[in-house]
């Protein structure tokens, strides 16, 4: 079992930059590939980034390469989201997720355990 917090959102001009966090506990956590997704109001969730369980290997959608970056640290049990040079259309619900199949399907489908989710707000 798993269970994910994540906290970091708030309100930011754009061209600003934020940076979210995904705490984890359980013991299982380093076992476990990472994403993030968002959800802007009306849409549907989209897939943001991943990080493989050691960190070694990331991947991100295309409007987001550049300005995010994902990154873990497995001795606290936390995983990362920096985003920078932030645009209006950036304003989503953000949400971490473990999610063993998250380098296969790229989407939301099939995770395994997900956060409530964290607020950014991106004012122009």
């Amino acid at each position: 079992q798993v269970q994910l917090v994540e906290s970091g959102g708030g309100l930011v001009q754009a061209g600003g930059s934020l940076r979210l966090s995904c705490a984890a506990s359980g013991r299982t956590f380093s076992s476990y590939p990472m994403g993030w997704f968002r959800q802007a109001p009306g849409k549907e969730r989209e897939f943001v980034a991943a990080i493989s369980y050691s960190g070694g290997n990331t991947i991100y959608a295309d409007s987001m390469k550049g300005r995010f970056t994902i990154s873990r640290d497995n001795a606290k049990n936390t995983v990362y989201l920096e985003m920078d040079s932030l645009k209006p259309e950036d304003t989503a619900v953000y949400y971490c997720a473990a999610h063993r199949l998250i380098f296969v399907v790229r989407t939301d489908k099939g995770a395994d355990y997900w956060g409530q989710g964290t607020q950014v707000t991106v004012s122009s």
